[in-house]
């Protein structure tokens, strides 16, 4: 009697694809391998920018044209994917903070960091959600904030040290500001960081020492506070 064919299927195109192109970190990966992980990425940075980091993963594998188990393989947690398609955002953030540190300027580079990060606020919704975002398993993110809300209060006491900042001004206030100028981000690239200039401008001219007018005690705000704003939208 002949062999009847076998019925069991085979494995989806993709995993051959992903079985070759996955055995071992540090072998290069395939062209077409290499191009998937590019598609995947940019469509990602895409989708995380328009619709925030929440958006299903299954919907970025469908606009990349590969199958969930291609994304999975290389990217096997939301977190994972987030981290990788803003690594360079999250690199730049970072050298923006270590240069207003050493900036010998105090005032100047409070500014800096201020200007800097609102300017990327207003033209990358994905980053800056992504940035903010809790996820637990995102060390790098998860230290990268923390390092960054130290490298902040480090700013404002040099800047109150030399005269240059106003003594009631806390470093809550800095995320005070960022959910301030959130607000005037939606429109066009272009509106989005004109609003965002002019609110930093005149923000940063009341921050000066020589406006004493008391304020309202600070609130308790820290940098996640904006991931729970965000959520709450």
């Amino acid at each position: 009697m002949p062999a009847q064919p076998s019925r069991k299927p085979g494995p989806p195109a993709e995993t051959a694809e992903t079985a070759a192109t996955d055995t071992d970190a540090a072998t290069p990966l395939r062209a077409d391998a290499q191009h998937n992980r590019d598609r995947i990425l940019e469509v990602a940075r895409e989708a995380f920018t328009t619709q925030g980091t929440d958006v299903p993963l299954t919907a970025i594998a469908r606009r990349a044209g590969v199958g969930p188990a291609t994304l999975y393989r290389r990217f096997p947690t939301r977190a994972s994917l987030v981290s990788e398609a803003f690594a360079e955002q999250l690199s730049i953030c970072v050298s923006v903070l270590d240069e207003a540190l050493a900036d010998p300027d105090p005032w100047r580079g409070l500014c800096t960091v201020i200007e800097q990060v609102c300017a990327m606020q207003a033209t990358d919704r994905g980053f800056t959600a992504a940035f903010f975002s809790e996820f637990p398993d995102a060390v790098d993110y998860n230290r990268e904030r923390t390092r960054a809300e130290e490298g902040l209060e480090r700013l404002v006491r040099r800047a109150k040290d030399a005269g240059q900042l106003r003594e009631d001004f806390d470093p809550s206030d800095i995320t005070l500001l960022l959910l301030a100028n959130s607000g005037v981000v939606g429109e066009s690239r272009q509106v989005s960081l004109a609003a965002s200039r002019r609110l930093v401008a005149y923000l940063l001219q009341s921050f000066r020492p020589e406006h004493t007018q008391p304020l309202p005690p600070p609130a308790p705000l820290g940098l996640q506070q904006l991931h729970k704003a965000r959520r709450a939208t």
